[in-house]
């Protein structure tokens, strides 16, 4: 039950609980700056960036931002894949006291849209390639001022001039309109000073993130995390990592920073550490395989289909992996042949683990060294409780027995941004209400048997089929359409759209998939359309999504 049964299996290098201080999560890269300043804490492409570097690069944007007339408390969004760019902007945003807005590159233009205006962002600092997507969106949001910046300001001599030439080719450009409102990332670091910021703070009130999630249900929505909390959660992914050295692990950042999980276990735990980070801007096998080959990182967190890609390579013996002694797998179930594959494979260790966006994110993982259970996400991190209730009283349940998992600890958010009932509905006494149904075995491990209600987790990223309904239901010729998450060998789950059509109406599956296309980020795009004549319902009149993932379900048993 409720006693914390599980600490009988924490490594003795792990304590129950920590003190975590009070400070600026940006205080990590001052801290790790001031002991290592000529350590390599960034690797792109061949370019090295020492912390030294970093630093004043960081001082420099926190003081651009500052010109730029930001405050404690505006929102910054920073809409990068994982680049030196990405890294400098998140921590010289927090220096300021202002609040990030991690925004996905992915995002199409209905997307964005949504996440700038509930976010009130003043900032949007983009990618020279999605110039024309933020132009488009510009005339609907609030944002003041938009920053641009170019992969190739980063890269090393000759690839610096190669890039656009490549880019090019590839049909992508990489022209901006630069006004007084559109700004260039490389012109207004040039031109700034790298004067010390200090902002006076409440860690455990100012707020350093807002992480757009689906949270347990409905549309997407901006998740309140404070500086205490992910400095928390950094040290408890810290603690539980207790092999791991100071300025001497090199982190392959291949999940991408503005991914909650990327961020914490990847970008803030490195920095944390006075690591290298290894950063891929998109996760691709073979260049993986090279960089694992030649970098020898130590350090991989990761979805589970990226070990799947890898183990699967048909060249995976010509790599040498043996450099790697931990991989975290979050983001989706990972299966027991990968685990056990891998390992074998590199030698090192690939755990399972389990968070949320609403707690920073991690809140369980399996033991890397010591007792660990295949199938559980293992046990509740460093002061971290977690319990299973029924989900219709709350009452704690008895060991094996399934109900909700809730979960207590100072890495849980402060609550939905402006949405004090949906707040109220997942955080009940002091308890974060995760939506998953789970149970806990008597040496206190625990298994989470179903996924939040609906949600479809497709090869790490969490897919919301309301959304991808909403959309469907715009077809002209659509009456009634469900999506739901059904299995797949390689993504876990991939999207799969059941379509009611009106009658005397015609549509197919590749005119679907353009219109879907148009509208959504490619991993929420359908992959498979089933035409019916209608679609089960309750009683009163809502579709039963569980009915038709247990049909699938049923077809794929047989």
């Amino acid at each position: 039950m409720s006693e914390k049964v599980w600490l009988e299996y924490y490594p003795k290098e792990v304590a129950p609980s920590y003190e975590y201080p009070k400070q600026n999560l940006a205080q990590f890269m001052l801290d790790t700056a001031e002991k290592y300043p000529q350590h390599t804490a960034l690797f792109f492409y061949g370019k090295k960036i020492t912390y030294k570097q970093l630093l004043k690069e960081t001082y420099q944007f926190a003081n651009v931002l500052k010109g730029l007339g930001i405050e404690k408390g505006d929102r910054v969004a920073i809409m990068l894949p994982n680049c030196p760019q990405s890294v400098i902007a998140y921590y010289g945003a927090l220096m300021i006291g202002a609040i990030v807005v991690q925004t996905n590159p992915l995002y199409v233009e209905r997307e964005l849209e949504h996440q700038m205006n509930d976010s009130g962002a003043s900032v949007l600092i983009a990618l020279d390639l999605l110039f024309k997507r933020v132009q488009n969106v510009l005339p609907k949001i609030e944002v003041r001022h938009t920053i641009f910046t170019s992969i190739k300001d980063y890269l090393p001599f000759p690839k610096n001039i190669l890039y656009p030439i490549k880019t090019k080719k590839e049909g992508l450009s990489m022209d901006v309109s630069y006004d007084q409102n559109t700004h260039s990332f490389k012109e207004l670091l040039s031109i700034a000073p790298a004067n010390p910021i200090n902002v006076k703070m409440d860690a455990e009130k100012d707020l350093a993130l807002l992480q757009y999630t689906g949270g347990t249900t409905g549309v997407s929505k901006g998740v309140m995390l404070t500086h205490y909390n992910l400095v928390a959660n950094t040290l408890q992914t810290r603690a539980w990592v207790y092999r791991s050295e100071e300025a001497k692990e090199r982190y392959l950042a291949a999940l991408p920073f503005f991914h909650v999980f990327g961020m914490t276990a990847l970008m803030n735990l490195s920095i944390r550490l006075g690591g290298t980070l290894i950063l891929l801007p998109k996760f691709d096998v073979d260049m993986t395989l090279k960089l694992i080959d030649k970098l020898q990182p130590t350090t991989f967190p990761g979805a589970p289909t990226m070990y799947m890609s890898l183990i699967h390579h048909s060249k995976i013996k010509k790599y040498d992996l043996s450099s790697i002694n931990i991989c975290i797998s979050g983001a989706a179930p990972l299966p027991g042949e990968v685990q056990d594959t891998f390992e074998k494979i590199t030698g090192g260790k690939l755990i399972e683990g389990y968070g949320l966006t609403e707690a920073s994110p991690v809140t369980h993982a399996n033991n890397i060294w010591e007792k660990r259970k295949l199938g559980s996400i293992g046990i509740p991190f460093p002061d971290t409780v977690a319990k299973v209730v029924d989900p219709d009283n709350g009452e704690e349940l008895e060991n094996g027995e399934v109900g909700e998992l809730i979960i207590q600890g100072p890495q849980v958010m402060r609550g939905y941004w402006k949405r004090p009932e949906e707040t109220s509905n997942t955080l009940k006494d002091g308890w974060l209400y995760t939506g998953d149904m789970a149970k806990m075995d008597d040496d206190g491990f625990f298994y989470i048997i179903d996924r939040k209600k609906d949600l479809i987790i497709a090869g790490g990223f969490n897919i919301y089929p309301r959304e991808i309904e909403e959309v469907l239901f715009e077809h002209p010729a659509i009456i009634d359409a469900v999506a739901a998450g059904v299995p797949d060998e390689y993504r876990g789950e991939t999207v799969k759209a059941y379509i009611v059509l009106k009658e005397g109406a015609t549509t197919d599956e590749k005119e679907l998939e353009a219109f879907c296309r148009e509208r959504l980020a490619a991993y929420k795009i359908p992959r498979i359309y089933e035409f019916r004549e209608s679609l089960p319902k309750s009683l009163i009149g809502k579709t039963l999504r569980r009915l038709l993932v247990e049909e699938e379900k049923e077809k794929n048993e047989k």
